[in-house]
């Protein structure tokens, strides 16, 4: 039976993958910065780890209590919709130190016991909006395409050692907690700027009144699945309709 360790577990994307692979009969590391037992079905190949990506100590700990691994999908993250000039430094620096670097801390951690066993794979999970410029989504879309383009570049590392390396690119899921928080975020340190107000709010009716094919968290969890077990899986996987689209 193999072992998959999810980052990001709490809601979302990463709490459908979890109940994914728990329903196919892998044992399940569900991490999450608070640890919350009620979030999925009681099993005994499910473990429920804290885990913040953000700090050395913390993964340190989490992949020790973890123990031996077959595959890591790297799922944490977080959002914000603004404007650049409406983007704090300090806040385009925390969606890099979450979910670029955080995702580099992970995956550096890991490499030790999948290249001493010549073995293993690992599934980064990014976004469909770095394959289209959007506005308002300047600095998340830098902090998504620099994992895309590190992937890519360890994907060549790895090669010699027997460890796969995947991307799935998830489409708009306007329903999840991620994007309501995104939108929060936004409220919350002062809105738009007002030379961008009118044109921000107009660019997130369009987004709302879209009669376009959203992505389910469904999706990803299917498309993360599929990166894991498919051998001829391409190392760029779409999930969702929308995503789909653009990688056509």
């Amino acid at each position: 039976m193999q072992t998959v360790l999810i980052t990001g577990c709490s809601s979302g994307f990463g709490l459908d993958i979890a109940r994914y692979f728990l329903e196919r009969n892998w044992n399940v590391i569900a991490t999450m910065r608070t640890p919350q037992s009620d979030l999925l079905p009681a099993s005994d190949h499910l473990r429920i780890l804290p885990l913040d990506v953000t700090s050395d100590q913390s993964v340190l700990k989490a992949l020790s209590d973890a123990g031996p691994i077959d595959l890591l999908v790297n799922n944490a993250g977080i959002g914000f919709l603004n404007a650049l000039e409406g983007t704090p430094i300090d806040t385009a620096r925390d969606m890099f130190e979450t979910n670029t670097l955080g995702t580099m801390r992970v995956t550096q951690a890991v490499l030790p016991q999948f290249r001493a066993r010549q073995a293993g794979m690992i599934i980064n999970v990014t976004s469909s909006v770095t394959l289209k410029p959007l506005p308002l989504l300047a600095a998340y879309t830098a902090s998504k395409a620099a994992v895309n383009a590190f992937t890519e570049c360890l994907a060549l590392e790895l090669e010699r050692f027997n460890i796969k390396v995947r991307i799935v690119l998830p489409g708009a899921a306007p329903g999840t907690n991620f994007g309501k928080t995104a939108m929060a975020r936004m409220q919350e340190q002062g809105g738009f700027p007002q030379a961008y107000a009118g044109f921000a709010q107009a660019i997130i009716a369009q987004m709302q009144q879209s009669d376009a094919p959203r992505t389910q968290s469904a999706d990803v969890a299917q498309a993360v699945w599929r990166a894991a077990t498919d051998p001829d899986c391409p190392m760029r996987l779409a999930a969702g309709a929308d995503a789909v689209a653009l990688m056509d």
